[in-house]
């Protein structure tokens, strides 16, 4: 079946059309594993699938493309992320654009009941990337500490950030020796 799937992939993911290492992954649920109800799919875009790694909005834009696949299997997974990202408005624009007969789509929500309870939370910036404990970030907005005369400018660069725990909107960073509590809404990461 490997066989079969790469040759109509043409070895190359079913999502992003990325030419990386590829796996079968099949789609769940399934009464048996056929060359319909299974895709070949990258890291990257298995991440996204099994909530390993935060959802990747710009990787996603990928799925653009996929909503025109005539693959069952493809559907479905291209539905349920972007169902997942449905707070993107071209994400729900590509949904409504979206073809699935009844079954497939049956078939879609069956298996985004299961795992819709278990969403990663993850910590984003003000562009939607993914921030991690020791990244660099830069002040999009002049803020005042309150509790303090100390006003962080614009552009400031914070390093070294930690993120808080059960909060995804708050990290921590030092400014001019001072820890501080910073809103993810005002920072940018630092490439």
């Amino acid at each position: 079946m490997e066989q079969q799937l790469l040759d109509r992939s043409e070895n190359k993911c079913e999502l992003c059309q990325s030419a990386g290492p590829l796996k079968v992954y099949e789609v769940l649920p399934q009464s048996g594993r056929t060359e319909d109800n299974c895709i070949l799919i990258c890291d990257k875009c298995l991440g996204q699938i099994e909530k390993t790694e935060g959802l990747d909005v710009r990787h996603l834009n990928c799925l653009r493309t996929s909503i025109w696949s005539a693959v069952p299997g493809v559907q479905v997974v291209t539905w349920r992320l972007l169902h997942h990202l449905k707070d993107e408005s071209w994400a729900t624009e590509s949904l409504e654009m979206m073809y699935m007969d009844d079954e497939t789509l049956a078939w879609a929500q069956a298996g985004a009941d299961e795992d819709g309870s278990d969403t990663v939370e993850v910590h984003k910036d003000c562009n939607g990337q993914m921030l991690e404990t020791g990244n660099a970030v830069v002040l999009t907005k002049t803020l005042d500490v309150k509790g303090s005369s100390l006003s962080a400018k614009l552009g400031t660069v914070v390093k070294n950030i930690r993120l808080v725990e059960d909060n995804t909107d708050q990290i921590e960073g030092k400014i001019e020796g001072q820890t501080i509590v910073i809103l993810t809404k005002y920072v940018r990461k630092q490439n």
